[in-house]
């Protein structure tokens, strides 16, 4: 393959994802300085979605703010709708608009200027209410993911610039790799700073939370705004100073906007004449819908249903996070053991199986059926958090998702470079970006309409099964996607 198929799903419409094909192609180059500051951008994003999006933040709002967790799920659900709107209508055309555009780092600067102090400012979200409303908060938080789906799209367009194309697979793995990392230290810096301090008598846990934090106003959950903040602001400084930028093209901003149109046109031209890869495309947009769907509201469910505060959310945080990386791993065995597609099946039916488990525990019940008296059973263990049987069920179930989900992610993308001609092979991934982000908006609205239907969290829950379950079947009508390639 020449290099100008990779380039093209590695930035313009194709930048919407981490290219998977430049780090096929590309050979085993160093990587350069331009390649790490790249990755440390991600990197430094990355925990904002883990601290603020999945895990603390946002239960914190449902729970806390809105002071009810059904509730809070309804409200959050139907802001990500708004954003998942507008990412809709606006990050494709992006994307497919960038080579037009010439230079990112200048709109990349914008976003990251207007991002970390919407970030910092959710510190103010009081749980009185004293500080910003509820609205207010979810503006915030709206705002900033429509700015987080702009800063993928822009960043991940400078990967071959900034890592070349023998690197890219590297910068690309790196970056993955310090996001977690820097999550994981984030969720465990909190919990031994301001979460654990007066709940265990270790002697290596402070006394008293640290800089005079009080859990009784939640600042040990709304500190989180500010470390995501401060750790983005830091981690995005290099790739300003190291990563090249593209060169300026004199197109009109205007002009470029259209000549990304058409070409967004093009690309789902071409895909509609190979059936199999359109059914596969089809699919994945609601299974991957779906699958986001229980990354989002797990944290919110978890406070809800099972009752968890911060400690235990921290916990499970940085639990799910570590296990996310053992996910990738695990889809390129399956994908070396079983071929893609089948890979890609397994993944979302065991994900299927895990989250219909996940639905049926509560404090006193174990998988619908199995009724638990906690003040009958002695703790399992004598830690501060996950002391019961159903809340160890309940995580080994979240570990099933964690690796899961994380596989399907990494075998799906390998699927389609079996579905796909090798000279297509950047329309395919622009149209599997574009499906990433058309249909973002779906789980959300699912998410909202059975919340409050149903009044209930499980009630909203149980709707992401009809997303996964048709992602599912359309799975069983591909034909291809195994070991060798269309």
């Amino acid at each position: 393959m020449s290099d100008p198929s990779p380039a093209v799903e590695a930035h313009g419409a194709g930048a919407v994802v981490d290219p998977p094909i430049a780090s096929e192609i590309g050979g085993d180059a160093p990587l350069n300085r331009g390649g790490v500051a790249w990755s440390l951008f991600e990197g430094a994003r990355n925990p904002y979605v883990i601290l603020v999006t999945i895990y603390i933040f946002a239960p914190y709002i449902a729970a806390t703010m809105v002071g009810d967790p059904v509730k809070g799920q309804a409200v959050i659900s139907q802001w990500s709708q708004y954003s998942g709107w507008v990412v809709m209508a606006t990050a494709p055309l992006l994307g497919a608009s960038i080579d037009q555009l010439g230079r990112r780092k200048i709109w990349l600067g914008m976003i990251v200027a207007a991002m970390v102090p919407m970030m910092a400012a959710l510190w103010w979200a009081k749980p009185d209410l004293s500080g910003l409303s509820v609205t207010v908060t979810m503006l915030l938080t709206t705002l900033i993911g429509i700015g987080f789906s702009y800063s993928e799209v822009l960043h991940n367009s400078l990967l071959v610039r900034a890592a070349g194309l023998g690197g890219a697979h590297k910068a690309s793995g790196l970056a993955l790799a310090l996001g977690n990392a820097f999550s994981v230290f984030a969720l465990g810096f909190t919990a031994w700073a301001f979460a654990l301090p007066g709940k265990v008598d270790w002697s290596w846990v402070p006394k008293a939370p640290l800089f005079g934090l009080s859990t009784a106003t939640h600042e040990h959950e709304r500190v989180v705004a500010l470390m995501a903040a401060g750790i983005f602001a830091v981690g995005a400084i290099p790739l300003f100073l190291f990563t090249p930028d593209a060169e300026p093209t004199g197109t009109p901003v205007l002009r470029a906007f259209g000549d990304g149109a058409k070409q967004l046109w093009r690309m789902v031209s071409t895909v509609r004449h190979y059936k199999d890869a359109a059914i596969y495309l089809v699919s994945r947009m609601f299974y991957v819908d779906g699958m986001n769907a229980i990354l989002i509201y797990a944290g919110i469910y978890a406070v809800g249903v099972m009752k968890w505060g911060a400690l235990e959310m921290l916990g499970y945080g940085v639990i799910l996070s570590v296990l996310a990386v053992f996910g990738g791993f695990v889809g390129r065995w399956m994908d070396a053991g079983l071929a893609p597609k089948n890979s890609v099946r397994v993944s979302v039916l065991l994900s299927l199986l895990g989250f219909f488990a996940f639905l049926g525990m509560a404090p006193d019940r174990i998988l619908y059926f199995w009724s638990f008296d906690p003040a009958a059973h002695a703790p399992m263990w004598n830690g501060p958090i996950f002391r019961t049987l159903p809340e160890v069920i309940f995580l080994l179930i979240g570990f099933n998702n964690a690796v899961f989900i994380t596989a399907q992610y990494a075998s799906s993308r390998t699927m389609l470079t079996r579905l796909t001609p090798p000279e297509q092979t950047g329309a395919f991934f622009g149209v599997y970006a574009l499906s990433g982000v058309a249909t973002g908006w779906l789980g959300p609205m699912m998410v909202n309409l059975g919340t409050n239907l149903t009044h209930s969290q499980q009630g909203g829950f149980a709707t992401i099964i009809i997303l996964l379950t048709i992602g599912f079947v359309g799975l069983l009508f591909v034909r291809g996607g195994g070991r060798r390639l269309a």
